[in-house]
């Protein structure tokens, strides 16, 4: 999952070099970090968080797949 959310975020930004993502259990659900750079915040999350909301749900989808449960949590 975590090289889908970077290939996401990386077509999205400006500065593809500081997107970074990590996997991390919390909950016991599988949870996707992604990390980008400040000045690129609004191009992930997009106008009242849309774009974040269609990167949760490509991301629930493809897990689906595999009867697992994963979340995305994006930072700078």
């Amino acid at each position: 999952m975590e090289e889908l959310v970077l290939a996401i975020a990386k077509s999205l930004v400006d500065q593809p070099d500081a997107v970074s993502a990590e996997t991390v259990e919390k909950d016991g659900e599988t949870v996707v970090e992604l990390r980008v750079a400040e000045e690129d915040m609004g191009k992930v999350i997009g106008k009242q968080g849309r774009i974040a909301k269609a990167i949760r749900t490509v991301v629930k989808a493809a897990a689906s797949k595999e009867n697992r449960h994963v979340g995305v949590d994006i930072t700078q």
